[in-house]
């Protein structure tokens, strides 16, 4: 199951939004162009941030493969998984924006596949590769935020 990369499962459930804003048999809500727009700012902004940091960094990318280095300025600084973290505002502005309360489906499969699948396997590298340093990383900077 290590072949469902973040960036591939974000895309399916982007895609799977797309029918949900052409047909919205749930409960809709009001979609002010704020409500979506303010998530979307930052989810790309976290991301953009964290890939300049990981290419400046030479960093392994790749969510399963072995760390060669740790990132820890930056969008880092603040946020242990800030590309994460912009794909679940990219995926939350787009839910948003289809104004159809199913469509929140999408961020939270997203989020509990990033809390209890991705991370915690990145987190079990990090730790065999880079202990004590990585304990002492996530004993300053949290998580999600």
């Amino acid at each position: 199951m290590q072949r469902l990369l973040p960036p591939i499962l974000f895309a399916l459930l982007l895609l799977a939004l797309v029918p949900l804003g052409l047909w919205q048999p749930a409960p809709t809500f009001a979609r002010p162009v704020m409500l979506w727009v303010m998530p979307l700012a930052l989810g790309l902004l976290a991301l953009i941030s964290a890939r300049l940091h990981f290419a400046r960094n030479d960093s392994e990318i790749m969510t399963f493969d072995t760390p060669r280095n740790m990132v820890t300025g930056g969008a880092f600084a603040r946020s242990r998984n800030p590309m994460y973290l912009g794909f679940l505002l990219i995926l939350l502005a787009a839910a948003l924006g289809t104004g159809s309360a199913w469509s929140l489906i999408a961020p939270l499969v997203f989020f509990a596949a990033c809390q209890w699948w991705y991370i915690p396997a990145e987190e079990a590298n990090m730790h065999r590769t880079f202990s004590p340093a990585f304990a002492d990383y996530t004993g300053r900077v949290r998580r999600w935020l």
